[in-house]
């Protein structure tokens, strides 16, 4: 038995390998209970779709017997993971479904088809906004136009039912660099510094926990710094910069120099439609940037849950890069990091904004990370604010599975019953982490929708 069994740490391997069979514990395990299977929100409105089972060990046991070829109805799944955490057995299902949709694109998708290309278009999305950010008023007059729509529904297959993000005016990162840089934040997370005094555990840390965060926080005293690298991924960057904003805000005020590093797509859209090429250029990029920042002492942080989680999971699932490893254990989503280094609920109590109730959706993304409730629990703490669950209902959207003209039925059928509870809520706005998420909120209801940092940014600093 190998020292990752005996540890139970997670070892990421080729699970569609042709040459050698491969006897990883978990894909052997799956013994049909169908638990993924129920909980798959395809599954549950698409009688055609065969469900994760299927995608997974299935697949992978006809693999190991010799037949190549992958169904095609892989890329009806929409790269939710839920299936991840319904496992009773810890089969690694996403990471079954990310590689036989990679090996079905590479060898069974004709690449001049319209969906090839729509796939590839969707998936590069930061490279689409780069070019749309520099007219930022020309492309959303264009995009935004119900002719465009229809012309893209019908050449590319994008849907015209939705309404295309809107381009911000000055991106995060020229915001950023407009406001000073890292040499700004330096100064202002020092005099935040003088102010607060030093970190103190985490109000949910006890044991050897505390005693772990009370040595962090001794040695970050002794050498007057607290570093994060914000990955603050592309949409935040071209289309919300008010959330990276925030974060940028909130985390200064607790002291910490916030490092902003090159970076491209985290890869969710790429691995979501099996265009695993593309995602391992984008993944060499971010962990040897962010690993450089790592060796500065900062740790990885990001807004977004689908970022974060490709970061963590996808990457060391995926491929084998130096300083990966590194760059997965020191990734944290935003309010995740607070809670745990710093007393974030002990920071806004007292603390009030103005009278306002939230519908607060948990992404699929932030339960697989065990981040399902910090909002709500949060908020509680801020006077003012009232959050409510509005349930564990996917959205439906899965980044760029709404956008898909054969799609958006299925999407609109699994977002249903997340629609229907935030009516009955009846809140002021909506609130998630996820942006994609946010466009179905929106989309579906009509409600304004904020991210929980523009929140506790108002609640903290403003």
């Amino acid at each position: 038995m190998s020292d990752a069994e005996h540890s139970g740490e997670f070892e990421p391997v080729d699970v569609f390998q042709t040459t050698e069979m491969d006897l990883r514990g978990g894909a052997d395990d799956c013994y049909k209970c169908s638990t993924c299977d129920s909980e798959c929100p395809v599954a549950a409105v698409d009688d055609e779709f065969p469900g994760p089972k299927f995608q997974g060990p299935e697949q992978w046991r006809l693999k190991r017997k010799g037949d190549h070829d992958i169904d095609d109805s892989v890329m009806s799944c929409s790269n939710c993971m839920r299936c991840d955490s319904a496992c009773p057995s810890e089969v690694p299902l996403s990471q079954m479904h990310n590689t036989a949709r990679g090996n079905y694109v590479e060898k069974g998708m004709e690449k001049l088809s319209r969906e090839y290309i729509r796939n590839r278009i969707l998936s590069n999305y930061g490279t689409l906004a780069w070019f749309g950010s520099k007219v930022p008023r020309l492309t959303n007059a264009v995009m935004g136009s119900s002719l465009v729509q229809k012309v893209n529904e019908k050449v590319m297959g994008i849907t015209a039912e939705r309404e295309f993000p809107e381009f911000a005016e000055q991106t995060f990162r020229e915001w950023w660099e407009e406001r000073g840089g890292n040499a700004t934040s330096k100064k202002r997370a020092g005099e935040a510094r003088g102010a607060r005094g030093p970190p103190c555990p985490s109000d949910h840390a006890s044991g050897p926990e505390a005693r772990e965060e009370m040595e962090r926080g001794d040695a970050q005293g002794q050498n007057d710094q607290k570093r994060v690298a914000y990955f603050h991924g592309c949409y935040s960057n071209y289309n919300t910069p008010e959330v990276g904003k925030a974060m940028v805000r909130v985390f200064e005020s607790f002291g910490y120099e916030v490092l902003v590093p090159p970076q491209k797509c985290s890869g969710t859209p790429m691995f979501a439609n099996g265009m695993l090429s593309d995602a391992r250029r984008a993944a060499e990029t971010n962990v040897d940037e962010l690993s450089a920042a790592i060796d500065d002492g900062a740790d990885i942080i990001a807004s977004c849950t689908s970022c974060s989680l490709s970061l963590r999971q996808e990457y060391p699932e995926l491929f084998d890069l130096e300083g990966i490893k590194d760059v997965s254990a020191r990734t944290y989503e935003a309010l995740e990091y607070l809670r745990i280094h710093e007393d974030l609920a002990g920071a806004l109590e007292g603390n009030e904004i103005e009278p306002e109730r939230f519908a607060y959706h948990a992404p699929c993304h932030a339960r697989n990370q065990g981040l399902a409730g910090q909002a709500i629990e949060l908020l509680d703490h801020v006077e003012g604010a009232e959050a409510r669950d509005v349930g564990d209902s996917c959205s439906g959207i899965s980044g760029t599975y709404g956008w898909k003209e054969e799609k958006y039925d299925v999407s609109m059928k699994i977002g249903a019953e997340m629609f229907h509870h935030m009516e009955d809520a009846q809140p002021d706005a909506g609130m998630t982490e996820c942006p994609t998420c946010a466009m179905q909120m929106e989309h579906g209801t009509g409600y304004e929708i904020r991210h929980p940092l523009e929140v506790i940014d108002e609640a903290l600093v403003d």
